[in-house]
């Protein structure tokens, strides 16, 4: 079956009708506080952890450790929706609500790591979906994989729009004396009203860039990714500035954007939300969108090229102190788009 490399031994039998995933003996749990209401989390013994990433993807890195299978997130947009089909579960409310949780993950770290075929490369986690969801704070799955990296001096890089990062700070720490280390935060907005309702169940942008500056605070460098810059929602010159203004006072070591892509899966759930919070922009997307998965070549480099700008002017990696970056030029009218 597909997901049989996330088999659990043991268990009792499934119920009649339940998904594939059970169908293998997962062990189902339901968790009745506020923050898990209606979720239900699956708990496998995955066979492996370490990940070798396709040759066709468009990513620097070739190895990744994801803990867990969909995010509490609840973000439309997200290009990892796709990969729940796999476990015959659906790309929308399942991706949100239905996590797998492999309760192994640290031991199958350390023994993969300890392997004589392992050669040591870098592993990036957090990149498909964040292994500091809220999940993590019950399963506490990122301190004996983070521990696992530590003794093995394997160096590593964290995506995460959490903040529970920060629980595992001596960790990292540690991590940072032996090998190299970099943590990013994802913050493509620090619009208030938007992130309430394209990132529900997130920490807010201002928490997430003050876990970029307690990081850098810590000797554990951290950037920030904008990532996604949303068409028509946060893409405006004056949005651009606010956002990159904010990272730089919040000391990121670098900030890079990256424009919102729509590939299968991930399209129909956004643009299903697009029609529900801002049907006025659903032919404007059907135009820019219409060669595919990606906006056009010219509107993402004309964002990341204004990001490359802004970050410029506030002094964004270079070696003045970011928290004294100059004052935010008179902020220009609000534009629909750089296009």
């Amino acid at each position: 079956m597909r997901w049989d490399h996330l088999r659990l031994d043991g268990g009792a039998e499934p119920p009649a009708g339940a998904a594939a995933l059970i169908e293998r003996r997962a062990v189902a749990r339901t968790i009745d506080t506020p923050e898990f209401r209606g979720m239900t989390f699956y708990e496998v013994r995955a066979r492996t952890v370490i990940n070798k990433v396709p040759e066709a993807s468009r990513v620097p890195f070739r190895w990744t450790i994801n803990p867990y299978r969909g995010c509490s997130h609840g973000c439309p947009y997200c290009f990892a929706r796709k990969t729940h089909e796999y476990l015959d579960m659906d790309a929308g409310a399942d991706f949100d609500s239905r996590i797998v949780v492999k309760v192994n993950a640290a031991e199958r770290v350390r023994a993969e790591l300890a392997a004589p075929r392992w050669r040591g490369e870098p592993i990036a986690m957090g990149t498909n979906v964040d292994c500091y969801q809220r999940a993590e704070g019950r399963y506490r799955l990122m301190p004996g994989i983070l521990a696992a990296l530590r003794d093995a001096a394997n160096p590593f890089s964290i995506l995460t729009k959490g903040t529970l990062i920060l629980r595992d700070l001596p960790l990292l720490q540690e991590a940072a004396a032996r090998t190299r280390v970099s943590a990013a935060v994802s913050v493509g907005s620090v619009d208030p009203r938007l992130w309430r309702l394209v990132e529900p169940g997130t920490p807010p942008p201002r928490r997430r860039l003050e876990v970029c500056a307690a990081l850098n605070d810590a000797g554990v460098g951290c950037a920030v990714l904008m990532g996604p810059v949303i068409p028509y929602l946060s893409d405006s010159p004056a949005q651009l500035d606010a956002a990159v203004r904010q990272i730089a006072e919040a000391g990121a070591t670098s900030v890079s954007a990256i424009t919102l892509h729509l590939r299968p899966g991930a399209r129909e759930w956004f643009l299903a939300w697009l029609r529900e919070h801002r049907p006025d922009l659903l032919v404007p997307y059907a135009r820019l969108y219409r060669g595919g998965s990606y906006a056009p070549r010219d509107y993402q480099e004309g964002i990341a090229r204004r990001v490359r700008e802004l970050a410029s002017r506030y002094g964004i990696g270079g070696r003045a102190s970011h928290r004294n970056a100059p004052p935010p030029p008179p902020a220009a009218p609000q534009q629909l788009s750089l296009l």
